[in-house]
């Protein structure tokens, strides 16, 4: 296994076309199907980066921007933003295509946590990555960023630790009611 990987040699990306099987009651594509693209994305991305069978440990953020519809093409791209140990967190970009008329659009961006797995079943180094770039650099820090977020995040609502009292204001003009016994 190499100890430092370039970005792009690891990149992978999808195009598919969307069926009316895809579709929801609404005949939008199903926000299912396409997390269901994401993962097997984010897996095919890490699994060449890392050389091993990866697993999905977190998704952070999945904000459907644009409805996709019947008969768009979908473009899935993902790309290596982070490594740690034996995790990686990828960045997945959606975009589709009405193929009549050319015109593109976003529709999500994603991170996916995902984990090397040796034949064990256990945790597994990754190679490293060389930044050659403004974004890549970038996206590598918000990366750490976002981790660093996420401990405070959580600790902070731990629930043995969680005091009612300082968060009180916040629920003000909020669409919910206290019964505090």
């Amino acid at each position: 296994m190499s100890k430092f990987k370039y970005v792009n040699e690891s990149q992978v990306s999808i195009t598919q076309l969307m069926l009316p099987s895809n579709s929801n009651f609404n005949g939008k594509i199903h926000g299912g199907h396409i997390l269901n693209l994401m993962d097997q994305i984010a897996f095919a991305c890490a699994s060449k980066h890392s050389g091993e069978y990866c697993v999905t440990a977190s998704v952070n953020k999945v904000d459907f921007v644009n409805p996709i519809e019947v008969g768009e093409l979908v473009t899935l791209k993902a790309s290596v933003n982070y490594t740690g140990r034996t995790s990686m967190v990828i960045g997945l970009r959606v975009d589709s295509e009405n193929i009549r008329t050319g015109e593109t659009k976003h529709c999500n961006s994603s991170y996916f946590t995902m984990v090397a797995k040796d034949t064990d079943g256990k945790s597994t180094p990754v190679p490293g990555l060389i930044l050659t770039s403004k974004a890549e650099i970038r996206r590598f820090a918000r990366s750490i960023v976002r981790q660093q977020e996420g401990k405070h995040r959580t600790s902070r609502f731990d629930r043995n630790t969680f005091k009612v009292e300082d968060y009180l204001s916040l629920f003000k003009g909020s669409n919910s009611k206290l019964e505090l016994a």
